[in-house]
């Protein structure tokens, strides 16, 4: 399950309407030093009305850094939302004279030139791709460099608008991210040094934008996915940044939510994407001589009988007590403890949506397959964690978006689950009243449907306690309902899963007294 995240709204406020909203930038003050002259404060407060495009571009490469930081406040001003100055500004040239300005000996330049670039960018694809073209990325992370956070707000920013154009993320992620991580991520995460995030207000909006990029980034391709994977510091920081922000009561946070996003992107196909030795240990001594333990066992006990069960347990708390010891890098998005921190997540983020999506999303990733350790993990959550609760408690109030990562994780739940009866107990009523039973109804997307069913057809295959609830919550109306409606393609595909449901359903022929009750017959569990 993916989730990826649009432009970046803010840009450098243009300067007159910076002055009118009551923001104080040091900007006039400072620009009022240069050598006692106040012209460009008068500049400023009359609003650039002696000066236009072609002058102000010519300006930056004036020899005189007043004239610099005045050119760059024009068309910082001027492309805070007009495209077309944005257009006629790149005609111009302004773009690689501006990168040059990045690393001015003269630091009102550098702020003024990043300014003007965040805002030629700014929902403009051509310009973004012509500041990559003019060296932009390597500039920018010397900018990013210098002990100046105005900057290290412009540059974020401008990171951050960059991410979302599809086709620079692979080239971003290999130009920029050790650098990022190193200088901005583990910094501020708390993660170097005192372990405590210790965070003023600019540096707040710069690790904001920073994990706004990761969160971009992390949803372009497998190749960029495993960079930031392997990119040292990197999934330890947002593990860090999320734990510490939890801590101190802060899962609302909207650094957090980018963080938790970045981690469920990261999760995302992880068992085929992870290195190949990482997944021998998770699969773990089933695979000794070639043949798989299941294969093994069918001569001696079935793989359903208590002595399979407890051989596999065995197997698996020797494997998770290795797994679990001290986490580094990305063996934290599969180490047992990660599935404790979406849960708390889950439990205590209240009113951010987007955190408690992305938090189901990426036990949905970690749980999916058939792989050992998407069972061991699927366990852990059930047993150890208790997660239905807080996860039905969700699923009570959530969206149609939150429905798909919530019923896509019970479903992986399901299938992994030992207790088949009791998950039964929990889940099968808060489901069952989900699905659509008449025309009228709000029915959630198809494949929240889908889900929902597999659910249920997981659980009725072994647990009779799962049909028996079936029919006392009323839902054999809305799966005969669903199995009828056929007029889509989606429709079709949920059809299919009723049908296939009502099929099992039939095979408990102490429910056939309570079926008939409710006036169905045999043909009506057993067509297609």
């Amino acid at each position: 399950a993916f989730l990826g995240l649009g432009e970046h709204s803010s840009r450098a406020p243009s300067v007159r309407s910076l002055a009118e909203s009551g923001h104080h930038l040091a900007e006039p003050r400072a620009m009022e030093m240069y050598n006692g002259h106040s012209t460009l404060l008068g500049h400023h407060a009359g609003g650039f009305d002696d000066i236009d495009l072609p002058s102000a571009v010519k300006y930056l490469i004036a020899s005189d850094p007043n004239l610099q930081v005045l050119g760059a406040a024009y068309l910082q001003h001027k492309c805070y939302s007009d495209s077309s100055a944005k257009k006629q500004a790149r005609s111009l040239q302004a773009m690689p004279k501006l990168v040059k300005l990045f690393n001015s000996p003269n630091q009102e330049v550098q702020r003024h030139a990043t300014g003007a670039m965040r805002n030629l960018i700014y929902d403009n694809a051509e310009n973004k791709l012509a500041l990559v073209e003019e060296n932009g990325i390597y500039e920018l992370m010397r900018t990013l460099r210098e002990p100046d956070d105005e900057l290290r707000k412009n540059v974020t920013g401008i990171l951050w608008n960059l991410s979302s154009s599809d086709n620079l993320k692979d080239r971003l992620a290999r130009d920029t991210l050790e650098q990022l991580t190193d200088l901005v991520l583990v910094p501020l995460s708390g993660l170097g040094g005192s372990g405590v995030i210790q965070q003023n207000p600019s540096e707040a909006e710069i690790f904001y934008n920073s994990t706004g990029f990761l969160r971009n980034l992390s949803s372009a391709s497998q190749q960029t996915r495993q960079k930031m994977r392997e990119c040292h510091g990197l999934v330890d920081s947002m593990i860090h940044y999320v734990n510490s922000s939890l801590e101190v009561g802060k899962s609302e946070d909207k650094s957090v939510e980018n963080a938790v996003c970045v981690l469920r992107n990261l999760s995302y196909r992880l068992y085929d994407e992870m290195p190949p030795s990482s997944l021998q240990r998770l699969e773990g001594h089933r695979r000794n001589a070639g043949s798989t333990m299941t294969g093994e066992l069918v001569g001696c006990f079935s793989p359903q009988s208590k002595k399979a069960r407890e051989h596999y347990l065995n197997a698996d708390i020797v494997t998770f007590t290795e797994v679990s010891k001290d986490p580094k890098g990305m063996e934290w998005l599969w180490n047992p403890q990660i599935v404790g921190i979406y849960n708390r997540l889950l439990q205590r983020c209240e009113l951010n949506k987007h955190t408690t999506e992305a938090a189901s999303g990426a036990l949905q990733n970690i749980t999916a397959g058939d792989r050992r350790w998407a069972g061991v993990l699927s366990r852990l959550a059930l047993e150890q964690e208790r997660i239905l609760n807080p996860v039905l408690d969700r699923v009570r109030t959530a969206d149609h978006h939150q429905l798909r990562s919530l019923t896509g994780l019970i479903r992986n739940l399901s299938r992994h689950a030992r207790n088949k009866d009791e998950m039964s107990t929990k889940v099968v009523s808060h489901l069952i009243e989900k699905l659509p039973g008449s025309v009228g109804d709000k029915a959630p997307p198809a494949d929240v449907i889908v889900n929902i069913i597999a659910v249920l057809n997981n659980l009725v295959v072994e647990s009779p306690m799962a049909a028996r609830d079936i029919v006392y919550f009323d839902g054999l109306r809305k799966l005969f309902f669903i199995k009828k409606r056929r007029d889509s393609s989606d429709n079709e595909k949920s059809s299919r899963a009723a049908a296939s449901l009502l099929g099992n359903m039939w095979q408990y022929t102490k429910l056939h007294r309570d079926f008939k009750m409710k006036g169905y017959r045999k043909e009506d569990f057993l067509s297609l």
